[in-house]
């Protein structure tokens, strides 16, 4: 069993790098401080069965990766519960806090190029949501993370070319899906 001391270190050495995995998972940063704690709250209780044939950031993208599944399954319950056939579509638009003043940022070089930044991440993270579970977390993983397929591999419970096939499909699913945008980018 580890130490108060060591939980913490643990935490401190990963806490970042959990955090920006959700958000590249889920998409947006809401309820990502909860989540975070979520993934080291399953980690401690793992640790006990935790056998050491992996490192423990292997295991924790592997719990990562599952928390930000429930969540995003939560999540898509919890909509189709709230949104009324009566409620006009901007209304429904809205409900994830979507505001134009959120979104740009104030004082600048050139407003235009900070709007088209802004849309083109826009695009990105709408092209990264329709692409499946194990697509978008391979390519974050790889792309965002630095992983190599061996450590994509263990932390995801997949045959190395299972992950090549995944890390290819998703590649040219938002390649796909940017050109159709007219947001045609090189993926």
């Amino acid at each position: 069993m580890l130490t108060a001391s060591e939980l913490e270190q643990l935490v401190g050495e990963h806490q970042a790098m959990v955090a920006r995995l959700l958000v590249r998972l889920l998409g947006t940063q809401e309820g990502v401080q909860d989540l975070a704690q979520e993934c080291f709250l399953r980690l401690f209780r793992g640790l006990e069965g935790f056998r050491g044939e992996a490192q423990v950031r292997t295991y924790l993208y592997r719990i990562v990766v599952n928390v930000a599944h429930d969540a995003r399954r939560q999540r898509a319950q919890q909509q189709r519960r709230t949104v009324s056939l009566s409620e006009p579509l901007d209304a429904v638009a809205d409900q994830d806090g979507f505001c134009w003043e959120d979104r740009l940022a104030h004082g600048g070089a050139n407003a235009e190029q900070q709007l088209q930044e802004r849309e083109f991440q826009q695009a990105v993270e709408a092209a990264m949501a329709q692409l499946s579970e194990p697509e978008r977390a391979v390519l974050v993983l790889y792309h965002q993370e630095e992983q190599s397929y061996q450590e994509i591999a263990a932390a995801l419970a997949l045959p190395i070319n299972t992950v090549r096939t995944h890390l290819h499909r998703a590649r040219s699913r938002l390649r796909g899906l940017l050109q159709v945008e007219g947001k045609g980018v090189r993926v």
